[in-house]
């Protein structure tokens, strides 16, 4: 029996670790594209996003993390008012967030709000940036850094170097 559980914590450890890659090639990307990018904000259900908001602040390194927690698409508009309040550098999406992950309408209302104040947003999925965000990099986009120019302009950001856009 403490074989299996042994495994399990290995398999659980090893896919953390995969994933805080695939932040740092997202926060590598957005420290490049955006130098003044110090302070970021996740919306996000937080009890349901645990791991990922974990691994995501381990990533951050040097970046300072805020996290608003929603609890359903009601909580939208607070969470609206508390990034307009504190305004973020930028926004990282959650792609697997049950309320605000990629493709949510949720997240579509956060990224329109959000780039109508100058804020950009970023996500690790191909779809994030179809969506909106500014910028994508991650295992959804293949590897790839991608870039929503329509978005990062109305932002107020630069298309990164190199990115496909969309």
């Amino acid at each position: 029996m403490s074989r299996v559980w042994s495994a399990v914590a290995i398999l659980a450890f090893s896919a953390s670790g995969l994933m805080a890659g695939d932040y740092d090639a997202l926060f590598g990307a957005m420290k490049k594209s955006w130098p003044t990018c110090e302070t970021i904000a996740v919306v996000c259900d937080s009890n349901g996003s645990k791991g990922a908001l974990s691994t995501l602040t381990g990533a951050a390194a040097g970046m300072k993390v805020m996290v608003v927690d929603v609890k359903g698409p009601q909580d939208m508009g607070k969470a609206i008012s508390t990034l307009s309040g504190r305004k973020p550098d930028a926004i990282v999406l959650l792609a697997g967030d049950r309320i605000v992950g990629d493709g949510s309408a949720a997240a579509t209302f956060l990224i329109q709000r959000m780039a109508a104040i100058k804020v950009p947003t970023a996500a690790t999925t191909e779809a994030g940036v179809k969506q909106g965000a500014a910028l994508g990099v991650g295992p959804g986009t293949g590897g790839k850094l991608m870039s929503n120019a329509k978005v990062a302009a109305v932002a107020g950001v630069a298309v990164p170097a190199g990115a496909t856009t969309l």
